[in-house]
């Protein structure tokens, strides 16, 4: 009873908040987000309102899980072939550069402040943080991009560069943290620098490859709507849960990456499925509860009592500053040399910042160093303030790019959508005012 009760107040408390985070201009993600905070175990649940410790926001991962699959597999759909064919060697290629750049200024950045006061953060750690930091959340970009209806060059790149940075980061961290483990303990294993993280991208490819022949191939025994929907909520849910699998193997550790076994999933249904346009609209109503609730616990998780630590608000300034730098800079460059247009070149950057799941699940790895506490305070305080900020950011971007259109009496969802002209009596007309 407890639980329903939580997820209620939950999803009842998002879209309350909703009203006035439209009033203020706001994605609705940036209330579901502080709905989340206020409802956390650090707020009104202290009160006995909402959830009343961690450990009740944790019981419910299974909704986020599933959650950032069908958000995976929904990205996964924009790789389709003749989008690739256009913008596949400029989404490659922002994709790696501007997350390298990232890490090379949040390393030299975090490097500096090692030196310059050494008690405050250890170098592993400092480099660490660098790889972490490489990291997007697809999640927050595409409720931004599915709340306005957000269509053109930059909307289509930023999908395509948000799926792709999720393998650049998993290879950037593998190696930073493996560099970090030998430093505080004097030995580099290769095999966890390089053999088990291309591993890792490359099992989890196959496994996404797979999972979406197996669903082309199943649909096509069915033809009722209600029924392929069935099957493909069924079938994504199998692709979370088969990621989550873990093994040994001739004492090689074998994982998978939620996000790229959904996304690969997502690509080959897209690109292999004829009605797979129509089936995802019915996928999204489905999931926009599942969405909701979503961000309402990852706005639940985010702990408070880090900002009374002052070393954890000075990394953390400094992680932000830097990481914010890296992402802007680092698609500006790559964005001018594969000759982007100036838009995406101008606000492409301003798009990338919302950071969470994946550097989240990055940091929990990195609590085996000596500082490990002190790179979980910093991811989560970034992560704080990113996912606030982050996605009203993201909607500025895209409106300045003339991509979603400012919210008046008739929501941007309606005006950026074709829209058939029909003759209203006075009647009608004043239905579709109200």
């Amino acid at each position: 009873m407890q639980t329903l009760m939580q997820l209620s107040a939950a999803m009842f408390g998002g879209l309350l908040m909703t009203r006035l985070a439209k009033k203020l201009q706001l994605p609705a993600v940036t209330a579901y987000l502080v709905v989340g905070v206020l409802l956390g175990p650090f707020c009104l649940g202290a009160l006995g309102i909402g959830f009343r410790t961690p450990e009740q926001v944790e019981s419910l991962d299974l909704i986020s899980q599933m959650a950032l699959g069908f958000i995976a597999f929904t990205i996964g759909n924009e790789f389709r072939l003749e989008q690739l064919k256009h913008m596949g060697r400029q989404a490659v290629t922002v994709g790696i550069l501007q997350a390298v750049c990232t890490t090379a200024l949040v390393d030299i950045a975090l490097a500096a402040l090692h030196f310059a006061f050494p008690q405050v953060i250890s170098l592993s750690s400092a480099i660490t943080l660098g790889a972490i930091a490489a990291a997007t959340a697809p999640a927050a970009t595409l409720m931004v991009v599915r709340q306005y209806k957000a269509e053109g060059p930059l909307t289509k790149l930023l999908l395509l560069v948000v799926a792709i940075d999720d393998a650049v980061g998993l290879v950037l961290f593998a190696a930073s943290f493996g560099i970090a483990t030998a430093l505080e303990s004097g030995a580099v294993s290769l095999k966890s620098v390089l053999v088990e993280p291309v591993l890792e991208i490359v099992l989890s490819l196959l496994l996404g490859t797979l999972a979406g022949l197996v669903l082309n191939w199943v649909e096509r025994y069915f033809h009722s709507g209600s029924k392929r929907l069935c099957l493909s909520i069924s079938c994504v849910l199998f692709t979370v849960s088969a990621s989550m699998a873990e093994f040994d193997v001739a004492g090689v550790h074998i994982s998978f990456s939620l996000l790229l076994v959904c996304m690969m999933a997502g690509t080959v249904f897209c690109n292999i499925c004829d009605f797979s346009e129509s089936l995802m609209e019915h996928i999204d109503d489905w999931t926009a509860p599942l969405y909701v609730l979503f961000f309402v616990l990852s706005g639940a998780e985010l702990d408070l009592r880090i900002l009374s630590d002052p070393m954890v608000l000075l990394i953390g300034a400094v992680y932000i500053l830097s990481r914010s730098l890296g992402k802007y800079t680092g698609a500006y460059g790559s964005c001018t040399l594969t000759k982007c247009n100036a838009d995406i070149t101008k606000y492409l950057g301003i798009t990338l910042l919302p950071q969470a799941g994946v550097s989240l699940g990055m940091a929990l790895t990195a609590q085996q160093l000596q500082d490990g506490a002190v790179i979980r305070n910093v991811v989560l305080f970034s992560v704080l303030v990113y996912e606030l900020v982050g996605p009203a950011l993201t909607k500025y971007a895209l409106m300045a790019a003339g991509e979603i259109h400012a919210e008046g009496r008739t929501d941007a969802r309606r005006r950026n959508k074709p829209v058939v002209l029909f003759h209203l009596g006075h009647h009608d007309h004043q239905e579709m005012n109200q």
